[in-house]
């Protein structure tokens, strides 16, 4: 019995020591995003990311990242859209969805970096994303870049059609360390 639990100290102890965890500055993250408005491009950004990230460069398939942003952080520039946008039940409802989420299934190497595959929930509709990414480190501390696009209309974000483009492109840049 003491030899069954020495043997589970000992690999719990060592996966812990030799997994690369990386934790986010939260404070530094940029997570931004872009849509075509009716007088010309609205960029905007959220706040407040979570993360969990383990990943590997020789181990792909044992990384993962599980992120999440509160929507109530959107800042868009404007006190008036951001208001319209946290409260208005068309656009994000943060009283009723307090949570913008991603949980990776797969992440794999390309020509580019990487890409991570998953699920992405936005306004409680759940739908696989694949965000490109490049990955850069300098001992204990990295960076993780990536940029991918989403349709508004698929999350029930806005109205369909009108003077809002469909297509928001989500730019994110996440400092980490070990």
């Amino acid at each position: 019995m003491k030899l069954k639990l020495f043997i589970s100290l000992f690999v719990l102890i060592s996966g812990l020591l030799f997994t690369d965890n990386w934790t986010a500055d939260a404070s530094k993250a940029k997570i931004t995003f872009t849509v075509k408005g009716p007088f010309g491009t609205v960029n905007g950004s959220f706040t407040g990311l979570k993360t969990t990230i383990r990943f590997d460069e020789k181990d792909l398939a044992g990384s993962s990242i599980t992120a999440s942003i509160d929507p109530k952080t959107v800042n868009s520039g404007s006190g008036l859209r951001n208001s319209d946008l946290k409260n208005k039940e068309v656009w994000l409802n943060t009283d009723k969805f307090g949570e913008i989420s991603f949980h990776s299934k797969k992440i794999e190497k390309t020509s580019a970096g990487f890409k991570a595959s998953g699920d992405l929930t936005l306004k409680g509709v759940t739908k696989p994303v694949e965000i490109p990414f490049t990955f850069s480190s300098n001992g204990n501390a990295g960076l993780f870049k990536g940029k991918f696009t989403i349709k508004r209309e698929d999350y029930h974000v806005g109205k369909p059609g009108g003077s809002v483009g469909n297509d928001v492109s989500i730019g994110l840049e996440v400092p980490v360390k070990k």
